[in-house]
């Protein structure tokens, strides 16, 4: 699949850019969050983020990277993908696509759109319409 929104690996400036292109002020923690996102298409949950922003010391906390990463969710520069009850992702790639987790090792990857098919959807209460639909397909190994 294409990542036409994520064709290289971008500078901080690309990162500064892109943050207020999306109306997010840049601040030296949403530069480093940034730069681990929107380093190559990916499915990160918090904790990875945090520990990867933290690599070279303790420079970002906790609560930043979590309220970062809600704040560059509701301003369109990341999917969140709900995993299960307890676990979400934040994905880099906004090409439209849905996913496989491996549940055996947590891994998720993207299935283009053309390879999803959903025949019907339920009948929708009046006065709205479908935004957009998400398929999380889970593969577990044969044992």
């Amino acid at each position: 699949m294409g990542h036409s929104t994520l064709s290289k690996t971008p500078s901080r400036e690309d990162i500064l850019v892109k943050l207020r292109d999306h109306d997010v002020t840049p601040t030296q923690q949403r530069l480093d969050i940034g730069m681990v996102l929107f380093e190559k298409p990916q499915h990160l949950s918090a904790d990875q983020v945090l520990s990867k922003v933290n690599e070279n010391g303790p420079l970002v906390s906790k609560a930043t990277v979590y309220n970062t990463l809600g704040l560059f969710a509701r301003q369109g520069l990341v999917r969140e993908v709900v995993v299960d009850p307890t676990r979400l992702l934040y994905d880099s790639n906004l090409d439209p696509h849905h996913h496989v987790l491996d549940v055996d090792t947590g891994d998720m990857h993207d299935v283009e759109v053309a390879g999803v098919h959903v025949h019907q959807l339920p009948p929708l209460p009046p006065g709205v319409e479908v935004e957009g639909i998400d398929v999380v397909i889970r593969i577990r190994h044969q044992s």
